[in-house]
């Protein structure tokens, strides 16, 4: 498990900011799929962004994965954002995340200073899963009504994300952090 998403599942918290019919395939529709594999090659740069979000200082714009390949994420350094912003890139046709879901992914984290790429399931080729509950409470605004097969962004303010910093993750105590998000289970 990487560095950053250790922070993601000890960094919990908190915060007010703002098919097929068959029982049998429904359930399988609803469990993590740990055989799918995130993309691992490169969109194109000319890629047109799905997102452009002006920030307090900075500029952010990001396109979702596609089955070939990841996302797309350019900031003009550095970006910085007032409060936590969720938009969805593509909808999905799945069941509905809830807070208490336990989800399967493929993400991309990017530091809104430097626009390093901090952590990757889609450079590790693998997606992970964990309880919606145990990430910081800007990645689960980012989950929680969402549907299965939505590729989602959202650029999270620190109090969300990483109050005190991640260290280990290159994070700093007032970096905005970013994710390109592609949801492909949830029980």
């Amino acid at each position: 498990m990487s560095v950053a998403l250790v922070g993601l599942l000890a960094g919990c918290g908190s915060s007010d900011s703002d098919s097929d019919d068959s029982a049998s395939s429904t359930a399988a529709a609803d469990a993590p799929d740990t055989s799918q594999s995130c993309p691992t090659e490169a969109p194109a740069a000319d890629t047109k962004p799905q997102w452009s979000l002006d920030g307090e200082s900075g500029k952010l714009e990001m396109t979702g994965s596609t089955d070939s390949a990841g996302p797309l994420i350019k900031v003009t350094k550095p970006f910085k954002v007032a409060k936590t912003t969720v938009q969805t890139l593509t909808a999905g046709t799945g069941p509905e995340v809830s807070d208490t879901a336990t989800v399967t992914v493929c993400y991309t984290g990017v530091n809104g200073r430097d626009g390093n790429v901090f952590d990757s399931a889609y450079q590790r080729g693998e997606p992970t899963s964990f309880g919606v509950s145990g990430v910081v409470a800007g990645f689960g605004k980012a989950l929680v009504g969402q549907k299965v097969g939505s590729t989602v962004g959202v650029a999270i303010i620190p109090a969300d994300g990483y109050p005190d910093g991640q260290p280990g993750a290159g994070i700093e105590k007032d970096d905005t952090i970013v994710f390109a998000i592609k949801i492909l289970a949830a029980q």
